[in-house]
């Protein structure tokens, strides 16, 4: 009966880690509010210097129900934005010069999901290039690499059947991974689409004395964006977009977001998403002055639905710093 409690318990850790696998990188619902947490190469990418907060509760009223909290930090390295210039005449004059080309930013995150947490923080930088006008408007190819590095820690407290087994109790209960991440994009005034690549050289996890075996090595996850931008009036503009995440485990976790969103004099926007086989999202959100606020609910679609929740909420407040950034006004990350 002992050892048949062993193996219950061992089997319990791997199903956690197997599960929490599907769900490896914190999930956010107004990705469009925020790229820059799935993608390196948009830090800076509207030239402000901005500051967000986003906090997401699942499945809120379960126990060890996934729960994810975010800080982040970008800014753009721009040049002066005027510069003042003396003529032969003694007359001053003022002229824009370029931008910068260097993006920095980075954010910190604390990730629960279960048994499992991951606390750790990224540095981003990224590099932008002019790639031409669209209807007299720059575009702008982007690159970025950042610095990953987390703690990895299994609660089993309430979690494993025999929390005073050996083997258990001898583990790598927290480990810290450092990694990279890759990501690029491609924006103009009237579509933007990027890729990104997390854990490029998968750090490992090991769940045994020994940590020369038993290990499990961490998933690399894909994520792809895009969208594009519809004026209806002089006031309004529909934007479709679509977000698609995937690991190692290509075609076995494959999860795809399609949004249609509404903007109002960029001041107000409203939305609807499709998360495949998984839920239904409602967005709101607004902007006062150099401040931002966004709230996304989601309704499952699964058997989670019949349990006593209630529901899942994500919110952000961000604010944007710097008036050099009115050179970039043609970037909307919102």
């Amino acid at each position: 009966m002992k050892y048949l409690r062993r193996i219950i318990s061992v089997t319990a850790l791997i199903l956690v880690c197997v599960i929490s696998s599907a769900q490896q990188v914190p999930m956010y619902s107004q990705y469009i509010m925020n790229g820059f947490l799935v993608n390196p190469s948009f830090a800076g990418r509207d030239g402000y210097t901005s500051v967000n907060l986003t906090v997401r509760e699942q499945w809120v009223g379960m126990d060890g129900a996934p729960g994810t909290f975010a800080a982040s930090f970008q800014t753009r390295l721009l040049k002066n934005s005027y510069i003042s210039k003396s003529t032969s005449v003694r007359k001053k004059l003022v002229k824009p010069t370029r931008g910068g080309r260097v993006g920095l930013g980075g954010y910190i995150f604390n990730d629960q999901n279960g048994a499992m947490r991951r606390t750790g923080f990224h540095a981003a930088y990224a590099y932008h290039i002019p790639m031409g006008r669209t209807m007299g408007i720059p575009n702008d190819l982007s690159f970025g690499l950042s610095l990953s590095a987390y703690q990895f820690a299994v609660n089993t407290q309430g979690t494993i059947l025999d929390a005073g087994d050996p083997v258990l109790d001898s583990y790598d209960r927290r480990v810290f991974i450092p990694d990279f991440n890759f990501g690029a994009s491609f924006t103009t005034a009237k579509y933007y689409a990027g890729i990104a690549m997390t854990n490029l050289f998968r750090g490992s996890l090991f769940i045994s004395p020994d940590s020369s075996s038993n290990s499990r090595t961490e998933l690399g996850n894909f994520f792809l964006t895009g969208g594009m931008k519809f004026p209806l009036t002089t006031d309004w503009i529909l934007e479709p977009s679509a977000y698609i995440r995937a690991s190692d485990m290509l075609f076995k976790s494959v999860q795809l977001d399609l949004t249609g969103k509404v903007i109002y004099k960029e001041d107000y926007w409203a939305g609807l998403s499709f998360r495949t086989a998984n839920a239904i999202i409602l967005l709101f959100g607004l902007k006062y002055d150099r401040f931002y606020f966004a709230y996304a609910s989601d309704f499952a679609l699964t058997d989670i639905r019949k349990a006593k929740t209630m529901g899942t909420h994500e919110i952000t407040l961000g604010v944007k710093f710097g008036e050099s950034a009115r050179r970039y006004r043609w970037l909307s990350p919102f």
